[in-house]
């Protein structure tokens, strides 16, 4: 059974902490859109310092795997946990200071994120080479940001119940308890090149369309968070967006934990195609079912066809990056996650505004076609995707 081999493989110890690591990440926004809307009362200087962090993150997530490709993941993890544990606490002071200060806090906690979900798909990739249990490996990876995308999110909700501050402490807390620790005991040690040593120079093409792939998949993100916020309103239940969204997150979950067992004749070309039609035709499902039924029933199914794009999107990245530049490849695929939710915020927002939930989810749909128009293209090309 290929999860219990990941078990001998990495140690029970590794999936515990490993998911706690990610909480700091997958709840930084919303911590930063809480602490700074208390302090200025403005959601409007809140969403555009939470927008600059996580632009901030998609352009130091490659600046951290380049150094850790160069110095070792070890050294580097440690670093950025120390850096963004400084950040944190710069933004926790600023908060109470002018909002130039508050701005380049949130942009400095982007920028110092600790990469814990790249940087341990590389260490899959050079722990197991059989490609059934690489696959479990970053199917299981994908079931675990989907869920701290979802405990993430309602951690902050629940702190925020004691006080504004209280989701950016625990962030501080889970990175110096659970990051840290992970950094120390499970990063890839690796090789550190040496300064004389020439790099393999990276497939830009190919990285450029799993970078915009993954862009898009952002986008579809950004724009469902802004749907379910705006459908919880018109019902007069806000607090039941992060319940829907829950859905979300929990329904690509279970699909990307199934996907461990896809049969290995199913290549990775014909995965990138398959799925990326999967994902718009629930992205069709989901704006033509939120006229016909109600958003919460439509949301479980269209869920189920995230992350099996997102998992071949991983798994592209790790078959064409060269191995001494893997951990750069796969933080500038992830970054556009971060890209592409920060403008499916601002389009469905935006489109929210005069046609409300459909309005949002037309921004889905759009993201979905581009992934699927996108993945055609490269499908016709040559074999380098």
């Amino acid at each position: 059974m290929p999860y219990r081999s990941l078990l001998r493989v990495a140690g029970v110890g590794f999936f515990p902490l490993g998911f706690l690591a990610r909480l700091p990440y997958a709840s930084a926004a919303l911590a930063t859109l809480v602490l700074l809307q208390s302090s200025t009362h403005s959601y409007a200087f809140a969403g555009l310092a939470s927008a600059a962090q996580s632009v901030a993150t998609a352009v130091g997530g490659p600046a951290v795997g380049a150094l850790a490709d160069r110095h070792g993941h070890r050294r580097v993890g440690i670093l950025a946990v120390l850096a963004n544990i400084a950040a944190w606490t710069a933004l926790l002071a600023a908060s109470h200071g002018g909002r130039a200060a508050m701005l380049g806090a949130a942009a400095l906690v982007g920028l110092t994120q600790p990469q814990v979900g790249p940087l341990v798909r590389v260490r899959w990739s050079r722990l197991v080479r059989e490609p059934r249990l690489l696959s479990a490996a970053l199917s299981y990876e994908a079931a675990a940001d989907e869920l701290s995308f979802v405990a993430g999110p309602a951690l902050v909700g629940a702190l925020t119940a004691v006080s504004a501050d209280a989701p950016a402490v625990t962030a501080v807390l889970l990175l110096a308890a659970a990051t840290l620790p992970f950094a120390l005991h499970h990063a890839d040690t690796g090789r550190a090149a040496r300064p004389d040593e020439r790099r393999s120079p990276l497939p830009l093409g190919p990285l450029t369309v799993v970078f915009l792939a993954m862009a898009a998949m952002g986008t579809v993100f950004g724009a469902v968070q802004t749907a379910v916020t705006v459908y919880a309103r018109t019902i007069g239940e806000p607090g039941a967006a992060g319940l829907v969204y829950a859905e979300f997150g929990i329904g690509s979950a279970l699909a990307g934990a199934a996907c461990a067992w896809l049969p290995r004749r199913f290549g990775l070309r014909a995965r990138y195609v398959t799925f990326a039609a999967a994902l718009f035709a629930g992205m069709l499902v989901l704006s033509a079912g939120a006229r016909l039924v109600p958003l919460p029933v439509a949301v479980p199914v269209a869920s189920l066809t995230v992350a099996p794009y997102m998992i071949t999107l991983y798994a592209l990245t790790e078959r064409l990056a060269p191995p001494d530049r893997a951990t750069t490849a796969m933080t500038v695929l992830c970054a556009g996650g971060p890209l592409g939710a920060a403008v499916g915020q601002a389009v469905s927002g935006a489109l929210a505004a005069p046609y409300g939930t459909e309005g949002a989810l037309l921004t889905a749909l759009t993201a979905a076609a581009g992934a699927l128009l996108l993945a055609l293209a490269a499908g016709a090309g040559p074999r380098q995707v």
